[in-house]
Protein backbone atom coordinates (compact mmCIF):
# COMPACT_ATOMS: atom_id res chain seq x y z
CA UNK A 1 0.00 0.00 0.00
CA UNK A 2 1.12 3.29 -0.69
CA UNK A 3 -0.27 6.91 0.19
CA UNK A 4 -0.65 10.26 -2.08
CA UNK A 5 -1.57 13.31 -1.30
CA UNK A 6 -4.58 14.41 -2.72
CA UNK A 7 -5.61 18.48 -1.73
CA UNK A 8 -4.10 18.21 1.50
CA UNK A 9 -5.19 14.47 2.51
CA UNK A 10 -3.34 11.30 2.68
CA UNK A 11 -5.11 8.84 0.27
CA UNK A 12 -3.78 5.37 0.71
CA UNK A 13 -3.50 3.09 -2.41
CA UNK A 14 -2.13 0.13 -4.30
CA UNK A 15 -1.07 0.03 -7.89
CA UNK A 16 -0.53 -3.35 -9.02
CA UNK A 17 0.39 -5.22 -12.49
CA UNK A 18 2.23 -4.42 -15.32
CA UNK A 19 2.60 -0.44 -16.20
CA UNK A 20 2.17 -1.75 -19.94
CA UNK A 21 -1.76 -3.02 -18.98
CA UNK A 22 -4.85 -1.22 -19.46
CA UNK A 23 -5.62 0.18 -15.87
CA UNK A 24 -8.97 -0.56 -14.18
CA UNK A 25 -9.90 1.58 -10.77
CA UNK A 26 -11.77 0.17 -8.38
CA UNK A 27 -13.97 1.90 -6.08
CA UNK A 28 -15.42 -0.31 -2.80
CA UNK A 29 -18.58 0.29 -1.06
CA UNK A 30 -19.61 2.67 2.26
CA UNK A 31 -17.69 1.09 5.30
CA UNK A 32 -15.77 -0.79 3.98
CA UNK A 33 -12.09 -0.25 2.81
CA UNK A 34 -10.22 -1.44 -0.54
CA UNK A 35 -9.52 -4.82 1.05
CA UNK A 36 -13.13 -6.24 -0.87
CA UNK A 37 -11.13 -6.35 -3.95
CA UNK A 38 -8.09 -8.78 -3.07
CA UNK A 39 -9.82 -12.21 -4.14
CA UNK A 40 -10.33 -10.52 -7.86
CA UNK A 41 -6.67 -9.56 -7.87
CA UNK A 42 -5.13 -13.15 -9.17
CA UNK A 43 -7.83 -12.91 -12.06
CA UNK A 44 -6.83 -9.75 -12.92
CA UNK A 45 -3.46 -9.00 -12.77
CA UNK A 46 -2.22 -11.11 -15.87
CA UNK A 47 -4.69 -8.87 -18.00
CA UNK A 48 -4.83 -5.78 -16.29
CA UNK A 49 -2.76 -2.98 -13.97
CA UNK A 50 -5.46 -2.54 -10.96
CA UNK A 51 -5.50 0.57 -8.67
CA UNK A 52 -7.97 0.77 -5.62
CA UNK A 53 -8.08 3.38 -3.18
CA UNK A 54 -9.62 3.73 0.34
CA UNK A 55 -12.44 6.45 0.88
CA UNK A 56 -11.93 8.70 3.05
CA UNK A 57 -12.32 8.28 6.72
CA UNK A 58 -12.15 4.74 5.42
CA UNK A 59 -9.27 2.06 5.82
CA UNK A 60 -6.00 3.81 6.20
CA UNK A 61 -6.96 7.01 4.06
CA UNK A 62 -6.97 10.84 6.41
CA UNK A 63 -10.17 11.83 7.50
CA UNK A 64 -11.94 14.56 5.53
CA UNK A 65 -11.81 17.88 6.95
CA UNK A 66 -14.19 20.64 6.84
CA UNK A 67 -17.09 20.84 4.51
CA UNK A 68 -19.32 18.56 3.15
CA UNK A 69 -17.75 15.42 0.45
CA UNK A 70 -19.47 15.55 -2.84
CA UNK A 71 -19.23 12.89 -5.52
CA UNK A 72 -17.24 15.36 -7.72
CA UNK A 73 -14.77 15.27 -4.66
CA UNK A 74 -14.65 11.18 -4.97
CA UNK A 75 -14.32 11.52 -8.74
CA UNK A 76 -11.69 14.01 -8.53
CA UNK A 77 -9.79 11.87 -5.89
CA UNK A 78 -10.62 8.58 -8.75
CA UNK A 79 -8.76 11.05 -11.63
CA UNK A 80 -5.84 12.35 -9.44
CA UNK A 81 -5.32 8.33 -8.39
CA UNK A 82 -4.86 7.40 -12.58
CA UNK A 83 -3.27 10.49 -13.59
CA UNK A 84 -0.34 9.90 -10.76
CA UNK A 85 -0.65 6.26 -12.77
CA UNK A 86 -0.17 7.45 -16.03
CA UNK A 87 -3.06 6.57 -17.28
CA UNK A 88 -5.67 9.37 -19.60
CA UNK A 89 -8.48 6.52 -20.08
CA UNK A 90 -8.95 3.87 -17.65
CA UNK A 91 -11.60 1.29 -17.05
CA UNK A 92 -13.69 1.67 -13.97
CA UNK A 93 -15.65 -0.24 -11.32
CA UNK A 94 -17.15 0.72 -8.75
CA UNK A 95 -19.96 -0.81 -5.89
CA UNK A 96 -22.44 0.98 -3.95
CA UNK A 97 -21.01 4.40 -3.54
CA UNK A 98 -18.00 3.49 -5.39
CA UNK A 99 -20.84 3.10 -8.56
CA UNK A 100 -22.17 6.63 -7.16
CA UNK A 101 -18.01 7.81 -8.31
CA UNK A 102 -18.83 6.19 -11.36
CA UNK A 103 -22.05 7.90 -11.89
CA UNK A 104 -19.96 10.88 -11.75
CA UNK A 105 -17.28 10.39 -13.69
CA UNK A 106 -19.88 9.40 -16.49
CA UNK A 107 -21.86 12.45 -15.79
CA UNK A 108 -18.78 15.20 -16.26
CA UNK A 109 -15.59 12.98 -17.19
CA UNK A 110 -16.81 10.32 -19.65
CA UNK A 111 -13.96 10.86 -22.05
CA UNK A 112 -11.42 9.68 -19.56
CA UNK A 113 -13.57 6.66 -19.44
CA UNK A 114 -12.72 3.17 -21.33
CA UNK A 115 -15.45 1.25 -19.71
CA UNK A 116 -17.60 1.96 -16.53
CA UNK A 117 -19.14 -1.44 -14.54
CA UNK A 118 -21.14 -0.29 -11.83
CA UNK A 119 -22.44 -2.83 -9.17
CA UNK A 120 -24.96 -2.68 -6.66
CA UNK A 121 -25.44 0.98 -6.76
CA UNK A 122 -28.27 3.54 -7.69
CA UNK A 123 -29.31 6.66 -9.43
CA UNK A 124 -30.88 7.62 -6.57
CA UNK A 125 -30.02 5.36 -2.84
CA UNK A 126 -32.35 5.42 -0.43
CA UNK A 127 -33.82 8.13 1.08
CA UNK A 128 -32.71 11.57 2.06
CA UNK A 129 -34.16 10.99 5.38
CA UNK A 130 -32.39 7.87 5.74
CA UNK A 131 -29.59 8.79 5.05
CA UNK A 132 -29.85 12.00 7.38
CA UNK A 133 -30.95 9.72 10.29
CA UNK A 134 -27.84 7.23 9.62
CA UNK A 135 -25.57 10.36 9.47
CA UNK A 136 -27.00 11.57 13.24
CA UNK A 137 -26.70 8.11 14.72
CA UNK A 138 -23.16 7.71 13.50
CA UNK A 139 -22.49 11.15 15.06
CA UNK A 140 -24.06 10.02 18.46
CA UNK A 141 -23.37 6.34 18.61
CA UNK A 142 -20.01 5.71 16.47
CA UNK A 143 -19.59 3.08 13.76
CA UNK A 144 -18.01 0.64 15.92
CA UNK A 145 -21.29 0.44 17.72
CA UNK A 146 -23.52 0.26 14.33
CA UNK A 147 -21.30 -1.87 12.69
CA UNK A 148 -23.31 -4.97 14.32
CA UNK A 149 -26.71 -3.16 12.49
CA UNK A 150 -25.48 -2.55 9.11
CA UNK A 151 -22.66 -5.71 7.88
CA UNK A 152 -25.64 -8.10 7.85
CA UNK A 153 -26.98 -5.79 5.27
CA UNK A 154 -23.88 -6.16 3.05
CA UNK A 155 -24.29 -10.13 2.68
CA UNK A 156 -27.00 -12.56 1.71
CA UNK A 157 -27.61 -14.81 4.60
CA UNK A 158 -25.65 -18.35 3.19
CA UNK A 159 -22.59 -16.03 3.06
CA UNK A 160 -22.64 -15.95 6.53
CA UNK A 161 -23.61 -19.47 7.10
CA UNK A 162 -20.69 -20.47 4.53
CA UNK A 163 -18.46 -18.09 7.12
CA UNK A 164 -19.25 -17.51 10.26
CA UNK A 165 -16.36 -15.08 10.70
CA UNK A 166 -17.26 -12.70 7.75
CA UNK A 167 -19.44 -10.95 10.18
CA UNK A 168 -17.10 -10.23 12.79
CA UNK A 169 -14.39 -9.59 10.74
CA UNK A 170 -16.08 -7.05 8.68
CA UNK A 171 -17.64 -5.10 11.93
CA UNK A 172 -14.20 -5.00 13.46
CA UNK A 173 -12.66 -3.13 9.88
CA UNK A 174 -15.89 -0.97 9.53
CA UNK A 175 -15.23 0.16 13.64
CA UNK A 176 -11.94 1.34 13.04
CA UNK A 177 -13.51 4.02 10.26
CA UNK A 178 -14.08 7.54 10.74
CA UNK A 179 -17.48 8.37 12.18
CA UNK A 180 -17.80 12.00 10.83
CA UNK A 181 -16.28 10.95 7.14
CA UNK A 182 -19.24 8.04 7.38
CA UNK A 183 -21.44 10.66 8.18
CA UNK A 184 -20.53 12.81 5.41
CA UNK A 185 -20.86 10.47 2.97
CA UNK A 186 -23.59 9.30 4.02
CA UNK A 187 -25.49 13.07 3.67
CA UNK A 188 -23.90 13.08 0.19
CA UNK A 189 -26.14 10.06 -0.73
CA UNK A 190 -28.91 11.84 0.57
CA UNK A 191 -28.48 15.05 -0.80
CA UNK A 192 -27.35 14.37 -4.54
CA UNK A 193 -29.28 12.10 -7.21
CA UNK A 194 -28.34 11.23 -11.01
CA UNK A 195 -31.44 10.86 -12.42
CA UNK A 196 -31.49 12.48 -16.13
CA UNK A 197 -27.72 13.29 -15.85
CA UNK A 198 -26.34 10.05 -17.15
CA UNK A 199 -27.98 9.53 -20.60
CA UNK A 200 -26.87 12.44 -22.34
CA UNK A 201 -23.52 12.28 -21.01
CA UNK A 202 -23.01 8.80 -23.11
CA UNK A 203 -24.80 10.08 -25.79
CA UNK A 204 -21.89 12.22 -26.74
CA UNK A 205 -19.05 9.72 -25.62
CA UNK A 206 -21.11 6.20 -27.25
CA UNK A 207 -17.30 4.70 -27.00
CA UNK A 208 -17.97 3.95 -22.94
CA UNK A 209 -19.11 0.65 -22.38
CA UNK A 210 -21.11 0.28 -19.50
CA UNK A 211 -22.59 -2.33 -17.61
CA UNK A 212 -24.36 -2.76 -14.30
CA UNK A 213 -24.42 -5.86 -12.19
CA UNK A 214 -26.10 -6.60 -8.81
CA UNK A 215 -27.57 -9.29 -5.89
CA UNK A 216 -30.32 -10.58 -5.88
CA UNK A 217 -30.54 -10.50 -1.87
CA UNK A 218 -29.04 -7.45 -2.19
CA UNK A 219 -31.05 -5.19 0.33
CA UNK A 220 -29.65 -1.74 -0.17
CA UNK A 221 -30.19 -1.18 -3.59
CA UNK A 222 -32.33 -4.19 -5.09
CA UNK A 223 -32.60 -5.08 -8.51
CA UNK A 224 -35.27 -2.21 -8.92
CA UNK A 225 -32.84 0.20 -8.11
CA UNK A 226 -30.82 -1.14 -10.81
CA UNK A 227 -33.19 -1.34 -13.21
CA UNK A 228 -33.90 2.05 -13.29
CA UNK A 229 -30.33 2.95 -13.42
CA UNK A 230 -30.05 1.09 -16.46
CA UNK A 231 -32.76 2.84 -17.74
CA UNK A 232 -30.75 6.72 -16.84
CA UNK A 233 -27.78 4.51 -18.84
CA UNK A 234 -29.43 4.54 -22.18
CA UNK A 235 -30.54 0.68 -21.63
CA UNK A 236 -27.36 -0.52 -20.39
CA UNK A 237 -26.79 -4.15 -19.88
CA UNK A 238 -28.09 -5.41 -16.23
CA UNK A 239 -27.13 -8.93 -15.12
CA UNK A 240 -29.11 -9.85 -11.39
CA UNK A 241 -26.83 -12.26 -9.35
CA UNK A 242 -28.62 -14.62 -7.62
CA UNK A 243 -28.60 -15.37 -4.35
CA UNK A 244 -25.86 -12.86 -3.42
CA UNK A 245 -26.04 -9.37 -1.53
CA UNK A 246 -24.51 -6.26 -2.02
CA UNK A 247 -20.41 -6.84 -2.42
CA UNK A 248 -20.21 -9.25 -5.24
CA UNK A 249 -16.22 -8.54 -5.05
CA UNK A 250 -16.40 -10.58 -1.58
CA UNK A 251 -19.60 -12.79 -1.76
CA UNK A 252 -18.69 -14.57 -5.17
CA UNK A 253 -14.93 -13.03 -6.44
CA UNK A 254 -14.52 -15.69 -8.99
CA UNK A 255 -17.77 -15.24 -10.84
CA UNK A 256 -17.84 -11.69 -10.46
CA UNK A 257 -14.34 -12.04 -12.22
CA UNK A 258 -15.54 -13.64 -15.08
CA UNK A 259 -18.08 -11.66 -16.08
CA UNK A 260 -15.74 -8.86 -15.72
CA UNK A 261 -12.72 -9.93 -17.60
CA UNK A 262 -15.39 -11.44 -20.21
CA UNK A 263 -16.75 -7.41 -20.53
CA UNK A 264 -13.48 -5.62 -20.26
CA UNK A 265 -11.84 -8.18 -22.77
Amino acid sequence: MAFLNIEGRSVAYRLLGATANPLVVLAHPLGMSQAVWDDLLPMLLPRYRVLTWDLPGHGASQAWGEGAITPTDLAAEALALADHAGAERFHFVGTSIGGVVGQQLIAEHAERLASATLTNTGAVIGTAELWSTRAARVREEGLAAMSGEIVPRWFAPACFEANPALKPGWMTQMGRGDDEAYAKLCEMLGGHAFTGRLGGALSQHPGVKVQLLGGSEDLATPPATLEALASELNGAPLAILDGVGHVPSVEVPERFAEMLLASLD
